[in-house]
């Protein structure tokens, strides 16, 4: 079991846990994952780690309700526990000295790329964030990006806070001094950034952790085409070069799980109380 030490909601659907797993937290770097499990019949799903504190032997990951087995751990809180984390899996982001780098987090995914920018910002780079939310009180992790980058720029779909517009279109005015761009986030977005540099040939990389199933390349899920070759995105990523990415496959296998991951949300909502009771009495009798 790994025991929950804190539980934090940061917007709507969106949980920061920090979990006790001394080993993963010695271990991990920007960009890896671990592969949970709750109870002993649930599904295994992957979670970029945000942050680890290895004196506190302390992992930090932000979970947002989207599925069954997401809804489910966003129920739990302090005091409760976690039966399986396994990790760190994936390969670390490549942290070289760009020169002016752009991280661009989308919804969740400003969670996965702030260590990578913290990293990039400690090897000498100018780092510039653009955060993207649909609406103010979907932002998250405003605060720590401010202090992992040099400077941060916000876009919010309705205008409610930051500018009004994409993340995208921040981009397109910083591209020109642009030696380096992350993008993390829903994949039209990414798919949207690896367009603007494109014509620049600015290297850019993407995360595609959100297609990825058992984290180990066993299942084929989350087999992505990179150029001319297949890739799986767990254990050859979750990092990849935008303009390689074949994102019209990669939206395909993002949405083949789509009804299934429906059917089994809905069933959780009808039986939560009895969902989430499980997994409490699992943790007692341990």
């Amino acid at each position: 079991m790994f025991p929950i030490v804190n539980a934090t909601l940061l917007a709507p659907g969106v949980k920061q846990f920090e979990i006790e797993a001394p080993r993963i937290a010695r271990k991990q770097q920007p960009g890896q994952f671990v592969i949970i499990r709750i109870h002993d019949a649930g599904e295994r799903i992957p979670l970029t780690i945000k942050s680890s504190d290895p004196k506190k032997g302390t992992i930090t990951l932000v979970v947002q309700a989207i599925g069954k087995t997401t809804s489910l751990l966003n129920e739990l809180g302090r005091g409760d526990a976690i039966l399986d984390v396994a990790g760190p899996l994936g390969k670390p982001s490549e942290i070289e000295k760009y020169g002016r780098c752009v991280v661009i987090g989308g919804g969740v995914g400003t969670a996965i790329a702030l260590p990578t920018a913290q990293a990039l910002k400690d090897a000498g780079n100018h780092v510039t964030a653009i955060l993207g939310a649909r609406t103010k009180n979907l932002l998250i992790l405003e605060k720590e990006v401010r202090e992992a980058s040099h400077e941060v720029f916000v876009m919010t779909d309705d205008g409610s806070y930051g500018g009004r517009g994409l993340v995208t279109d921040k981009l397109r005015e910083l591209i020109g001094e642009a030696d380096f761009v992350l993008a993390i986030g829903p994949v039209p977005m990414m798919r949207a950034v690896a367009e603007a540099t494109r014509p620049r040939a600015i290297k850019t990389v993407v995360s595609l952790n959100s297609i990825m199933v058992d984290g180990t390349g066993m299942c084929g899920g989350c087999r992505v085409a990179i150029g001319n070759e297949s890739k799986f995105a767990c254990v050859d990523g979750p990092e990849f070069d935008a303009h390689q990415v074949d994102f019209g496959v990669l939206m395909q296998r993002n949405a083949m799980y789509r009804d299934a991951e429906q059917q089994l949300l809905a069933h959780f909502k009808e039986h939560r109380a009895e969902e989430v009771a499980r997994v409490r009495g699992a943790c007692a009798h341990v």
